[in-house]
C-alpha cells in the first residue's frame, strides 16, 4: 500500500505543481484505492482478474469527470485529458504494487514522470507552432 501511495504521489505532486484539480491527494487516493481493491481477493487470480477490471472502469469513471467538468466551464477546448490519464496511470501502478510488481512500479512512475515533466517543453514548442498564422495569400497571377 505505502509503495502504491508514494508511487503515485510522485505523479500527483508533478499535477499540483502544474496547477491541476486533480493533484497530489487525489493521485495518491487513487493509488491507494486501487491497491486495496486488488489485494482484497482472495479467490486466485480470475478473482484478481475481475477487480482488476472493476478498478479499470471505475477509474474511466472518475476520469470521465474530471474531462466533463473542465468542458463544462464554457470553454470550447476539450481540456483535463492529461490529468485523466495520470490518474488513470496512478491506479494502474497501484493496482501493480499489490500484486508486488516493483520493476514495473519502478518504470511506469519513472516513465510517467518523464512524460509529464520532460515533454511539457516539446509540447509548448509544437503548440506554438501550430497557432501561428498561415502566411497570407499572394496574388502572383
Amino acid at each position: 500500500m505505502t509503495v502504491a501511495v508514494v508511487a503515485s504521489g510522485f505523479i500527483g505532486w508533478d499535477r499540483q505543481r502544474s496547477g491541476r484539480p486533480a493533484g497530489l491527494r487525489t493521485h495518491m487516493l487513487v493509488g491507494l484505492g486501487a491497491a486495496l481493491v486488488v489485494s482484497i481477493p482472495g479467490g486466485g487470480m480470475a478473482d484478481v482478474s475481475r477487480a482488476v477490471q472493476g478498478v479499470a472502469t471505475g477509474i474511466g469513471f472518475l476520469c470521465a469527470g474530471d474531462i466533463l467538468h473542465h468542458v463544462r466551464d464554457g470553454d470550447e477546448r476539450v481540456k483535463g485529458l492529461t490529468s485523466a490519464a495520470a490518474l488513470w496511470v496512478s491506479a494502474a501502478i497501484g493496482m501493480v504494487a499489490a500484486l508486488g510488481a516493483w520493476r514495473y512500479v519502478v518504470i511506469g512512475t519513472i516513465g510517467t514522470l518523464v512524460i509529464l515533466i520532460a515533454m511539457r517543453p516539446v509540447e509548448r514548442f509544437l503548440v506554438k507552432d501550430q497557432h501561428e498564422s498561415p502566411p497570407a495569400p499572394t496574388n502572383d497571377r
